[in-house]
């Protein structure tokens, strides 16, 4: 047994019969009922796993089944069963939430398939949900988000040194959340509430990043026409990042390691010190032994930093976090655009776990909002994915040839011509050809807009 319960719905006894039997044969439970009523009545989300539907009905027409089972459980996949199938009946089904509209007569076969379709996107949406529940439940620190031994190992000695008022150096590739951990240090230290200011040291000319950091009296050089406070003040009583620690110029350097030792700094063109409470965090995705070594990075001042060093592994080394991090970032973009996607397809799960990733949890999250923001189906999946980033780069992992032509490409040419010669041997059928094709009439009509097909 499966362990999916069916509810029929069916006024003709006989064919009621048959789809009961059809469905216990392949290990479904089933509930048949004759009279649409008494269905409803029977019907709650808990119970049910999917619905089939006739849709000409002397009580009740489909239709108006499938409007009540929506309101109790909008995402249960209901199948439609009719002997007259009108274009603009399928599409009226459709976008009132039927999964598939199966017409008369059908085969056992293709019933079982629509079913088993049907009941796997079921459990893509179960598996999200289950996937929302995790990080909801997750011992959470900050705004970083993972279960991997290799990510707990490192939040775990983040959180244990979070209190302790001493320098730490986060390292770890770009994209990878250096500044989501810092963050989270400084909410889970005793400065908490205080100000945490992030600078990016890359970011900055030499000439602008000393005065930026430690600020500068008026007069000081051309254009200071009044005093400024540097971040180093503006973080007084909190916390400073210095992201990208590794761009620092000597001069900076030096100017730092002074303010680590002494804990008082001078403004540009200032003559006496200023002194401030802060707690220095630095990161980096260089290798600060290599700057060491080649002297682009003082020895005294690495050591005055990185009391203690964390790296954070990239999502390649943590590929177990990739589900929880795709359904936190879905759930995201659903509430920023507006959007009601429920998931991901399992070939774009499969994807999704085993590509690259070089630019990390940063690229992750692009490619989530990017997808979300063209897709238009219930669930993302292969087309609109390999539209957005370089599967080819996938390929190559798996071993795949990608000289020829791009996965995309490749696809979307498949595709193209597919359909096309599809339509052309059903006669412009669109219900026959979803049929030959083996899927549903929703998807084939996306195809046929994707490609402008006629």
């Amino acid at each position: 047994m499966t362990g999916e319960h069916i509810l029929v719905i069916d006024n003709q006894k006989s064919l009621c019969r048959m789809l009961e039997a059809v469905l216990q044969d392949n290990g479904y439970t089933v509930a048949a009922f004759t009279n649409p009523v008494e269905a409803l009545e029977s019907f709650h989300p808990d119970r049910f796993s999917m619905v089939i539907t006739d849709v000409k009905m002397p009580e009740m027409d489909g239709l108006e089944v499938l409007a009540a089972i929506k309101k109790v459980d909008e995402e249960i996949p209901v199948i439609m069963i009719t002997g007259h199938a009108t274009v603009e009946m399928s599409i009226h089904a459709l976008r009132s939430g039927a999964f598939d509209l199966l017409t008369k007569p059908f085969e056992p076969e293709e019933l079982m398939q629509r079913v088993r379709n049907g009941l796997r996107q079921t459990a893509l949406i179960l598996e999200n949900r289950q996937l929302r529940r995790e990080i909801a439940e997750q011992e959470k620190f900050g705004e970083v988000i993972g279960k991997s031994p290799a990510l707990l190992n490192v939040l775990d000695t983040a959180r244990k040194i979070a209190r302790r008022d001493i320098p730490v150096t986060i390292m770890g590739e770009s994209g990878t959340g250096k500044e989501l951990v810092a963050r989270a240090i400084h909410e889970h230290s005793l400065r908490k509430g205080r100000p945490f200011v992030a600078i990016n040291c890359g970011a900055l000319p030499d000439t602008l990043l000393e005065s930026e950091l430690f600020g500068y009296v008026k007069g000081a050089f051309t254009g200071a026409d009044q005093d400024k406070k540097g971040l180093l003040e503006m973080a007084d009583g909190g916390t400073l990042l210095l992201d990208e620690i590794g761009n620092l110029p000597m001069n900076v350097q030096k100017a730092l390691l002074r303010f680590l030792q002494e804990k008082e700094f001078y403004r540009v063109g200032e003559t006496h010190p200023t002194s401030v409470d802060v707690r220095i965090l630095a990161s980096t995705n260089a290798d600060l032994q290599q700057e060491m070594q080649e002297g682009h990075f003082r020895e005294d001042l690495f050591f005055r930093l990185a009391v203690v060093q964390i790296r954070i592994p990239p999502l390649r080394e943590r590929r177990t976090d990739i589900p929880l991090l795709a359904a936190h970032f879905l759930e995201e973009m659903n509430i920023r655009f507006g959007t009601a996607v429920r998931g991901f397809t399992p070939e774009v799960c499969e994807v999704l776990i085993n590509y690259g990733w070089p630019g990390n949890v940063r690229e992750l999250k692009n490619v989530v909002e990017a997808c979300l923001a063209i897709e238009q189906g219930s669930l993302v999946g292969m087309d609109g994915l390999a539209r957005l980033m370089d599967i080819s780069r996938y390929d190559q992992e798996k071993g795949l040839d990608t000289k020829v032509q791009k996965y995309s490409e490749a696809l979307e040419s498949f595709e193209h011509n597919y359909f096309t010669n599809l339509l052309r041997h059903c006669g412009d059928n669109v219900e026959i050809s979803a049929r030959k094709a083996d899927i549903n009439v929703a998807t084939l009509y996306r195809k046929i807009k994707k490609y402008s097909l006629r």
